[in-house]
Order: structure tokens, then sequence, then C-alpha cells
């Protein structure tokens, strides 16, 4: 059976308008699993972990693919934090690359990043001024900032499901007025994709942070826990998942109930049931993933969506740099309203000589309120993180996925300190590949963290080694066909 006949079966139920633009989402997201497929694996000559950025831009032998008259208009949604944002804008520009028009729909407090990030932006249905909406989102940040573990979790999900509740109003009318064809959702804002069900609209999802396992073959990613194949292990995941379910459930009480009254059908039991029948795509690349292969035939795990690219500019004072040791730090731009743990970072930097320290902490405290710090340490609010990462000799992270996948595409092992939502399960990942060490909240002392940095400075084991330049040939339709 050829590609073409298989997407006719597929899409035989569907309108000619959907059936193009099926089509064309399988093709559009084609060069990025390709490329990253044959990048990622362990280095022939250390056997560590392998991980390359996606940077398929200017592929010819890819973007042959996507030179036709048939294009559609993609509406990505997207959470409004940074962490889901640039691979989100990333993924964007790759279909933009490729003569898809597309367009950000969002919250307006993030239209400057998308402007940013040169992509076309439609507003959320918000009646409040972008300066009252962006107040709302520093005090909820503020409050959020110093939580941690569950506390965290059931914080963020009700913020997201009130979002999502509001959604279900005016988002039909929001995609309508923009004219969009197809829609990309981001997993972590649940239920948004009931709206382009009930409008019988393609959509596909990205996991910009870990994706959620709710089969119970692999810990969810909510958990530090390792990954384990006996009865008791599964037994174990699946109480974990019955227990996230549980809290993902009470969080969406009002979006169940709404979705209800508006005629949407939907098994509220399983929470997988909505995820998309096209495709679901993780940056996550398999080579760090656990081993299994449970997951259904429409997910595939692709490589970091990052291109250095459409950020921010961020000032730094590079003239400070001392070409010693560079040990860049981060807590992320949500969970670091801790002044304990940046202490504790610049203690234990401290102990250590000829290094030099780049800690960034956020928007929630002053460098002021850091305390003591190493006269050649750099202290910062914003870091141009990918820049830096490229002079690092470790990573202190929270272990936020697109942190970590930066660090391991420049070969930086990382030392993670995880606090909340999929950061324990990214953790347990670095634990498992070796790409590095992982301690937690409650250990955290100037002296355990400098023994970690002390390991992982001197142990060539938690080194990732990044592959050089060399590339095979690919053959578009090849993958495609895997896609299908």
């Amino acid at each position: 059976m050829t590609v073409t006949s298989k997407l006719e079966q597929l899409l035989r139920p569907r309108s000619a308008l959907c059936k193009r633009a099926c089509i064309l989402i399988f093709c559009s997201v084609e060069a990025t699993i390709t490329a990253n497929e044959t990048k990622n694996g362990p280095d022939p000559k250390s056997g560590n972990l392998v991980v390359k950025p996606n940077n398929c831009a200017g592929r010819d032998d890819l973007l042959s693919v996507f030179e036709t008259d048939h294009f559609m208009k993609i509406g990505f949604v997207s959470l409004f934090v940074p962490g889901h944002l640039n691979p989100m804008t990333t993924l964007a520009r790759q279909l933009q690359s490729r003569n898809h028009e597309v367009v950000f729909i969002t919250s307006p407090v993030v239209e400057p990043f998308v402007r940013a990030a040169e992509l076309p932006f439609v507003p959320f249905g918000e009646n409040e001024s972008r300066s009252t909406l962006t107040e709302d989102l520093r005090r909820r940040l503020s409050q959020l900032s110093k939580l941690q573990g569950e506390d965290a979790m059931r914080f963020v999900l009700q913020i997201v499901a009130d979002r999502t509740e509001a959604m279900l109003d005016w988002l039909p009318t929001t995609l309508a007025g923009a004219g969009v064809d197809a829609v990309v959702v981001d997993t972590y804002h649940f239920y948004v994709e009931l709206i382009p069900m009930r409008l019988g609209m393609p959509y596909i999802h990205v996991s910009n942070a870990l994706p959620f396992d709710y089969s119970g073959c692999t810990p969810l990613c909510v958990y530090s826990l390792p990954h384990q194949t006996t009865a008791a292990a599964l037994t174990r995941n699946r109480a974990g998942v019955a227990r996230f379910a549980g809290i993902l459930a009470e969080a969406n009480a009002g979006v169940r109930a709404h979705a209800d009254s508006l005629g949407f059908k939907v098994d509220w039991e399983n929470p997988s049931s909505t995820i998309s029948k096209l495709a679901w795509l993780t940056q996550m690349p398999r080579e760090f993933d656990f081993e299994s292969s449970h997951w259904p035939s429409q997910f595939h795990h692709t490589g970091p969506f990052h291109d250095g690219k459409g950020r921010e500019k961020v000032d730094f004072p590079w003239e400070r740099l001392t070409g010693e040791p560079l040990i860049y730090a981060s807590m992320g731009t949500v969970m670091n309203g801790r002044v304990d743990v940046f202490r504790g970072i610049t203690g234990a930097v401290a102990k250590h000589k000829d290094v030099q320290l780049v800690l960034a902490i956020g928007a929630q405290l002053d460098p002021e309120q850091i305390g003591p710090v190493p006269s050649n340490a750099i202290i910062v609010k914003r870091a141009p993180q990918l820049e830096l990462l490229k002079q690092s000799s470790v990573c202190i992270t929270h272990a936020g996925l697109n942190t970590v996948l930066e660090a391991l595409s420049q070969g930086v092992p990382q030392v993670a300190i995880p606090v909340t939502h999929d950061q324990p399960g990214v953790a347990a990942r670095i634990a498992d590949k070796k790409t590095g060490l992982v301690t937690s909240l409650d250990k955290l002392t100037a002296s355990h963290l400098s023994g970690l940095l002390d390991e992982v400075l001197n142990d060539s084991t938690y080194r990732p080694m990044p592959v050089g330049s060399r590339r095979r040939s690919l053959r578009p339709m090849d993958s495609l066909e895997r896609l299908i």
C-alpha cells in the first residue's frame, strides 16, 4: 500500500480540507523527526550518550518535500512560560520555513516573546489589559516560585484548568477568526484539544516537557522513580498514575462540567483519551528516555526543539568571564523563589578553586539577596543560556527538560536538583543514562553539592559527547511512511 492510499484510508471520513491538513501536518513534522533519529545515540568511542539539537532548516533533501503550492495555516496553542514557548516557537519557525502560515494563539502577556521569535500573534479572548494580566501572572508566579513537589503541581494544574475552561467558550471563535486549518497543542495544556475535536479540525500534540505515560509501563514523569519492569514496579507505576489522574480530575472539575454542558463526549476516566491520533511528538530523544516499546504508533521521539534563534536578547557581562572552567547554574524561569537554594549553590562553588560560577536567579529575587559569593561569580536575573552552555564544564539545573537537553547537546554534564512537575522524571533519566548526578532539595547543602560537583568535574563517566556534523542522506518519503 502506498503512502497516498494509506492516507486515503486513514482520512476517508474527513472533509477534503481536513484531509489536506492531515497530510501536511505529517509532512511538516517529518524533517524534525528524521533528522534527530539519525543524530542521537551512544558515542562509538566512549559509549556516552549523544544528543544533538534539531537543526534541520536548510536541508535540501528534506525541504524539497515541502516545495508545493499546497500549504495551510497552523495555529499553535501553548502555555505562556518560556520552557514551553521556546520549543514551540522553534517548531513553528520550522513549519514557517516550509511555506506554511503559522500563528501563535496565547495570552497577551507573552506577545513580546512571540514577536521576538518573529511569529504572528493572536491574543486569547481576554477582557483585561495586558498590564493587568501581566501583574496577575507575576503575582501567581511569585506564589508558585516558592512551592515544591505536589503543592506546586496542584497550583499549576489549577491555573491551567481555569484557563482551559475559559477557552472552551472563546477559542472556537478565535480559531475561526484567525483562519486556522489545524492546531498544534501543548500536552500540558490539558483538554484544550476538545475545541479542535468539536470543530472537526486536525490537531497534533507536542510534549515540550516530558510526556505523560499513563500506561504505567514506565514511571509517570512527576515521580523520581527508576525504570524497572518487575511486577512490583509496574504496580507502583500504576498507583502513581491513579494518584495523578485524581489530582488532574480534581483540578479540571470545572472543565468537565463545562465540557459536558456543551455536549462533549469524553472518557474522563482515561487521561490519554483525547491525545491526538494523528501525531504526538516529544522533543525528548529516544536515547535519553527509559527503554520501552509500549508507546502508541503515533508517538515519536524527535530531539531538542531549539535552534538558537528567536529568543529575546539578554544583556550579559561577557567581559567578566575569566576563562576558568565555567559552572552554569539556573533553577529555571518559574521555580526560582527560594533563596536558600541559590545560597547552597554559591556556597558549594566557593569550595572549589579555579572555577567560575554564572548563576541565573530569575525574576523573583535580587542578586543582593543571595549574600556572599565568590569574587569572580556572575549573578544575574537572566542569562543567555545556550551561549553560556557552549563554554560550560557543568550545568547545575532544576532538571527542566529544555535546560537538560541544551546541556546534553553541548556535551555538558548536569547536577540536577528537581523541584516539581516533570523535573523528577528528567532527573531520573539523568541518573539512568549517567549524564550527571541527582540530589534533592531536602539534601541540599553546600558541602553535599560541592561533593557532587567534584565528582562530575573529575569523572568522565558523566560527560556526554556531542557528535560531529557528518550526516547520512535521508529519504523523506521513507520517514513519512514511518509517521503513518
